[in-house]
């Protein structure tokens, strides 16, 4: 990856950040975004050289036309775009609110199109664009069925744009990830009890074990890299056989 460009959102914690600094390390130069500006400079600041950060909220359009210009001004092209923002409320039919529905598919279905969508002027012919899906497109799981729906809607998308970019030289994966330790899956936790999640969770995997954030990350490298050059419209899982079997 040495030397391209690349624009991770939720980018500042957990999955995301480490996509960045795996990059990095691979010689791109990121852009990475985040909703919460505290998490995003002490991303920047961890990650170091290479990286910059834009506070955006994916599914403000207003902030994605300010994340472009900002790159048009400073990098010039985007040779991967990382569509990684996303999050979620768990509730059973029945409970579910309006306010979670909208906020689920706002981001993780509205800011994916959109985070592309405004992207396209700027990028490079064979670039790769990346969205992050999840075993729950296959999988199902008791109250989350809104979060589920929503990512089955982005492995949809994906299909779609690869006969809408058909021509431009630019390849649109999926990357489900299974269970993860970050400090998202920590947060479904009751407090004192995150760890408990995480066993439990490892319990389910047919390795054994939840995901190191930085597994996720490279194959997010093969996905982005001219190794994947003839690799369009898959879902990727790497998830230890959790959704497989």
């Amino acid at each position: 990856m040495q030397g391209k460009v690349a624009v991770v959102t939720g980018g500042s914690t957990g999955i995301g950040r480490a996509i960045a600094a795996r990059f990095v390390a691979e010689g791109a130069r990121v852009v990475i975004t985040g909703r919460r500006k505290p998490e995003l400079d002490a991303a920047v600041e961890a990650i170091g050289r290479g990286v910059r950060g834009v506070h955006a909220d994916s599914s403000d359009l207003g902030d994605l036309d300010a994340l472009y210009r900002s790159v048009q001004e400073e990098e010039g092209r985007i040779d991967v775009l990382v569509a990684n923002a996303g999050g979620g409320v768990a509730n059973v039919l029945g409970s579910i609110t309006e306010e979670e529905f909208d906020s689920t598919f706002g981001t993780n279905v509205k800011g994916v199109l959109f985070t592309v969508q405004k992207a396209l002027p700027l990028l490079a012919d064979g670039a790769s664009v990346i969205l992050t899906g999840s075993t729950t497109s296959i999988k199902a799981e008791a109250g989350i069925s809104v979060y589920a729906a929503s990512k089955a809607a982005v492995r949809n998308l994906a299909r779609g744009w690869v006969l809408d970019l058909k021509g431009r030289d630019v390849r649109v994966n999926v990357l489900s990830p299974g269970p993860t330790d970050t400090p998202g899956m920590r947060g479904l936790a009751e407090p004192g009890q995150e760890q408990a999640l995480v066993d439990a969770f490892a319990a389910r995997v047919p390795l054994g074990r939840v995901a190191d954030p930085a597994e996720i990350a490279g194959a997010a490298v093969f996905l982005a890299s001219n190794d994947s050059g003839f690799v369009n419209g898959v879902e990727l899982f790497v998830d230890g056989g959790f959704a497989q079997v």
